[in-house]
């Protein structure tokens, strides 16, 4: 039987040998996991599924229903903190896990940020310039959304959407019901579309003493609507850098996050940055400061989760990521000994079982003397793995 106590007190520094658990078992959970490891501390995962990358890397793993609260409470009752590696946890889980024990970041951030139109209505009232957009729950609220916000337009479901899943591109009136009922129904989120130069996010950690240190922002593409490339410190005017920082470190501050928060942004043509999306966790985009930065994303969610002084997020090199997806095993398993023949590239594989088109499998680091010959390896790497 897992003990009883009252939750940490927020102030208090967890030391090396306590045990963290993370809510999710994903490649998040997993690169977590070593850095906690790495320093010491024991780590629980608490996963719907046993089968998961992030039990390789954990003392031990609790495979329970993310809607059974009472199984939560017991295990959570047992550590010391707990943090998480996605939104899609229940949010009574989360407030049920917050009753018991540390929750970094809490409950009230994981309901603002996993629910689209909440989090909208947050960047308004706290004065986020982000995209024009209206929240909708009937085909005909869908339809005069459209009008007001024109076209194009994308429609998005609120929960659960990811890597474009739950999101239609809507380029005429007409097709406004068949997006409703593809998508179905419920509430949506219909925003107006961007003209927008390039796609940027900044991660910032936050500590409980409100101390922040922001990593530089990184330029990302996709291809299918899943992250393809993410490239740092992004190629853009120095001005744009600090204005995305300063913004990312004003959401993380509005919503009191203690953790690790990433902000995503569309730079619009006329110069504007607006914010996109909020993701309270470790994010795809920074997968790079594991190599590139003075301490990784993964580190830093540990630090503050702890109570330990925040690192410095300083860059040590211009890095890119290349995302790995299942579509790259459609010819057999990859030439990974030519992909790290590049010189400066790194392997991740996620320790993930059957490859799947668009499925994350891994991805490669490269660091370089500049962006565009960091970009260049991993691209070249991807393409030798592909036997290509």
């Amino acid at each position: 039987m897992a003990r009883s106590r009252k939750p940490s007190a927020e102030s208090s520094v967890l030391l090396p040998g306590t045990a963290l658990g993370v809510l999710g078992g994903g490649q998040l959970g997993a690169m977590f996991a070593m850095a906690a490891r790495r320093m010491g501390y024991r780590v629980e995962v608490i996963s719907d599924s046993g089968l998961v990358p992030a039990a390789r890397h954990a003392d031990r793993v609790h495979e329970v229903a993310y809607d059974d609260l009472g199984r939560l409470t017991e295990i959570a009752a047992g550590l010391d903190a707990v943090t998480f590696e996605f939104e899609n946890v229940p949010a009574e889980a989360a407030a049920a896990i917050e009753a018991v024990t540390r929750l970094r970041p809490s409950a009230e951030v994981l309901a603002t940020t996993q629910d689209r139109g909440t989090e909208k209505a947050f960047l308004v009232e706290h004065g986020f310039d982000c995209v024009p957009h209206r929240v909708v729950e009937s085909a005909a609220d869908l339809a005069a959304a459209v009008e007001e916000v024109g076209l194009p337009a994308v429609v998005k479901t609120c929960r659960f959407g990811y890597d474009g899943h739950g999101q239609r591109r809507l380029t005429a009136a007409a097709d406004a019901a068949a997006a409703w009922e593809s998508l179905g129904g419920g509430r949506l989120v219909v925003e107006a579309w961007v003209d927008y130069t390039c796609e940027l996010s900044v991660i910032v950690a936050r500590g409980a003493d409100g101390a922040t240190a922001a990593f530089a922002p990184a330029a990302n593409t996709h291809a299918n609507h899943i992250l393809d490339i993410s490239a740092a410190p992004a190629a853009v005017p120095a001005e744009v850098a600090i204005a995305a920082e300063r913004i990312a470190g004003g959401v993380a501050a509005a919503l009191d996050l203690v953790g690790v928060v990433c902000v995503e942004f569309f730079l619009a043509r006329d110069g504007r940055l607006l914010v996109n999306e909020i993701a309270p966790r470790p994010h795809n985009s920074g997968h790079l400061t594991i190599e590139a930065a003075a301490t990784s994303q993964f580190e830093q969610q540990l630090r503050a989760l702890c109570g330990l002084p925040l690192g410095s997020s300083r860059s040590l090199a211009p890095a890119a990521m290349a995302n790995l997806l299942g579509d790259l095993w459609a010819g057999g398993e990859p030439d990974w000994a030519a992909a790290v023949g590049v010189s400066g590239v790194r392997l991740h594989l996620y320790g993930k079982g059957q490859p799947r088109p668009g499925r994350k499998m891994g991805h490669l680091t490269a660091c370089g003397a500049t962006l565009d010959e960091a970009i260049a390896s991993v691209l070249a790497a991807r393409r030798l793995a592909a036997r290509d």
